[in-house]
């Protein structure tokens, strides 16, 4: 026989807050599947199932969105495989320019620290004083 939990008691068996889990249920991603008697919201072992795979994906990168393509997508079949690794192609690419911004600013402040270091000893901040010309 499954289980059944209340809102937060699926929260604390999967680890996530409650405001997650209702905002999981705003979006479609998951639904109660019984109510009691006071009307309370129930879920089962495979809600339970369902919170933990989104909250893995989501660790792995993977968006809501994808992950809405992914329990939409049997788990047994060519087509959905070239799917996920659709998904996986445009999250990489996406991880890749943001380590490629990220180096960029790693760059920036060093520099910006190397400056301020030669210039430690003078009247003003060349980081701030830069920034206030950028900004006029």
């Amino acid at each position: 026989m499954s289980r059944q939990f209340t809102i937060s008691e699926l929260a604390k068996a999967a680890i996530t807050p409650t405001t997650t889990l209702r905002y999981y249920e705003r979006i479609g991603l998951l639904h109660p599947e019984d109510r009691s008697q006071g009307n309370y919201r129930l879920y089962g072992d495979e809600s339970l199932r369902k919170v933990k795979f989104i909250r893995a994906a989501q660790a792995i990168g993977f968006t809501l969105d994808d992950v809405k393509s992914l329990l939409a997508a049997p788990a047994s079949n060519a087509a959905s495989c070239r799917e996920v690794q659709a998904l996986i192609d445009t999250r990489l690419e996406e991880v890749t320019q943001r380590l490629k911004d990220l180096r960029h600013v790693q760059q920036v402040l060093k520099s910006a620290l190397a400056k301020c270091r030669e210039k430690e000893h003078s009247d003003c901040c060349h980081v701030i004083s830069t920034l206030r010309e950028r900004s006029d």
